[in-house]
């Protein structure tokens, strides 16, 4: 995750309305990148399969982390993590 191009300019938000539109849509994508890694920690335990039927083959831990990833991104900003800390930040700062 790439928090210096989220970066989010809360002191100049009341200055300018399109300054502020930008940084919440920065706000708003920085939350959704962080709900993503919060989904991404939960799957890589809760689908950790171990099937002694058949052995590991050489790329599939690699393959694995990748759908993972691939699946928090895609699911992130729907579980409520996201709304929840963008509104907290939302209003602590008084946007």
């Amino acid at each position: 995750m790439n928090i210096s191009s989220n970066y989010v300019d809360i002191a100049n938000l009341n200055q300018k309305p399109d300054l502020k539109t930008k940084n919440l849509e920065k706000l708003k994508e920085s939350c959704d990148n962080f709900e993503s890694e919060i989904l991404n920690f939960y799957m890589k335990s809760a689908l950790k399969q171990e099937n002694k039927l058949f052995p590991k083959s050489p790329g599939e831990e690699i393959y694995k982390s990748m759908q993972q990833e691939q699946l928090s991104k895609e699911v992130s900003g729907n579980f409520g993590y996201s709304e929840l800390l963008f509104n907290y930040l939302k209003d602590k700062n008084n946007l």
